[in-house]
């Protein structure tokens, strides 16, 4: 029971199972590292199957009658309220796991992503159900959003914490392996099908097939977290308030100008994870004669690279900075973005270079995302502060990135996504300089 409340708690299991955990002793970055890239390769395999089909399934499976470009839109639209969703899925989880433990909390938003996904498995289409499809695409579009804002287990500020002071920036990058990893199985899995079967028949049942596979993948990586989050180490990091979940009021009121700011320093790597995943899948389904599954095996090759480019920023910020190294990708951004659109229009040779380009950019300012503003909150609110970080970040930066970018570049020509791209990186710089004056105005008047 939990102590102030009355009410049943996981607490008790997990102090049982840190007693049983015991054994291994004080548990080192490396096992916590494993927890992690399991635990975000999960996430973003979810996301990326929900995102493919958001080009190659749901216009022509949910919206029929908007045509290929504007059920496109519609179906973007959808994409981005599971990012409206998430914030208050992070507050509400946030409550549970003050209320009812970390093991509980961790075990619902997991299962409510499995559930959501495996349930879009099952949608129906606008010709069997009509308007109705879309209604229930929203609804467990929703369910996921909700879930991803539960799904915060602290491990990746506990990794901050656990890792060696002059590796930093490489413990860092550890989360963010999951992206390359969940779009390279995404991406094979869409292919694969794309190219055994026949247009009505992956249109009928073979998209379903990846969604299924993304419920089986969340349930080994419910089991893989809860081993972490009930080891000693991790009991210790709570109950030492390092990584306790202070309420969201507090936290805004007491970490409000650093969330902000952390919401934005990460904009130009945000809108470029989408410009070279989302997007340019749309734009060539909708506007070139090639296949999806050719170009989503562009991705799959691009996504190596971008995991080249992620483990590279790990060394990168630790021997310059990591604010030095989110700058410098900023401005590499901005320079892409005015070439960018030509790359993209250049056929397959110009579309393999803005794909590789594109990932590596991406993967040196992704690999640091999540670590340049976060490591100024106080220890007390680290864990809830960094949470509403990454949900504004990704509202902001990402929620509506595939929508504005095909709307502007369908109506203005692929020059407007390249504006799309500059503006977030002149946002990260603004966001940088900011956080570096703060910093100093704290540091004076300490002095």
């Amino acid at each position: 029971m939990n102590a102030t409340s009355g009410a049943p708690s996981s607490e008790p299991l997990e102090r049982d199972a840190s007693h049983i955990n015991a054994r291994h002793g004080k548990i080192d970055a490396g096992e916590i590292a494993i927890g992690v890239i399991i635990g975000r390769t999960s996430e973003f395999f979810d996301f990326f199957v929900y995102a493919i089909a958001s080009v190659v399934v749901f216009p022509q499976l949910v919206f029929p009658y908007a045509g290929p470009l504007g059920g496109t839109l519609l179906s973007f639209a959808v994409f981005a309220v599971a990012f409206i969703a998430r914030p208050l899925g992070t507050a509400l989880f946030i409550e549970i796991d003050r209320r009812f433990g970390r093991g509980t909390k961790l075990t619902i938003a997991l299962f409510l992503l499995g559930l959501s996904t495996v349930c879009l498995g099952f949608l129906p289409s606008y010709a069997q159900v009509g308007h109705w499809a879309a209604v229930m695409l929203i609804v467990l579009r929703i369910g996921q959003g909700v879930a991803l804002g539960g799904a915060w287990d602290g491990m990746a500020s506990l990794l901050a914490v656990s890792a060696p002071e002059n590796r930093r920036g490489w413990y860092a990058m550890v989360p963010q392996l999951g992206a390359p990893f969940g779009l390279m199985v995404a991406s094979a899995l869409f292919a694969y099908f794309l190219t055994k079967l026949t247009a009505a028949d992956f249109l009928d049942w073979g998209w379903r097939y990846p969604f299924f596979v993304a419920f089986a993948i969340n349930v080994v990586a419910l089991f893989a977290r809860l081993r972490i989050v009930v080891t000693p180490a991790f009991q210790a990091a709570f109950e030492t308030l390092e990584l306790h979940p202070t309420p969201v009021g507090k936290a805004v009121r007491e970490e409000g100008g650093g969330i902000v700011i952390g919401a934005f320093a990460p904009l130009a790597s945000f809108a470029m994870f989408h410009m070279v995943t989302v997007f340019p899948l749309s734009w060539v389904f909708l506007y070139t004669e090639e296949s999806p599954a050719r170009f989503l095996m562009i991705e799959l090759v691009g996504a190596v690279f971008g995991l080249a480019a992620i483990l590279a920023s790990g060394w990168l910020a630790d021997r310059y900075g990591r604010r030095a190294l989110l700058a410098v990708t900023a401005a590499g951004i901005a320079a892409f973005s005015g070439f960018a659109p030509q790359m993209l229009d250049g056929g397959p040779v110009g579309e393999l270079a803005y794909m590789i380009l594109g990932f590596v950019l991406l993967g040196l300012s992704f690999g640091q995302a999540s670590g340049a503003i976060a490591s100024s909150f106080s220890l007390t609110n680290r864990y809830t502060a960094s949470a509403l970080t990454s949900d504004l970040a990704w509202l902001f930066g990402a929620g509506f990135a595939p929508l504005a970018a095909l709307a502007l570049s369908g109506k203005f020509g692929l020059v407007a996504g390249g504006g799309y791209l500059l503006s977030g990186a002149i946002c990260t710089l603004l966001a940088l300089w900011l956080n570096r004056e703060l910093g100093r105005g704290r540091a004076g008047a300490k002095t």
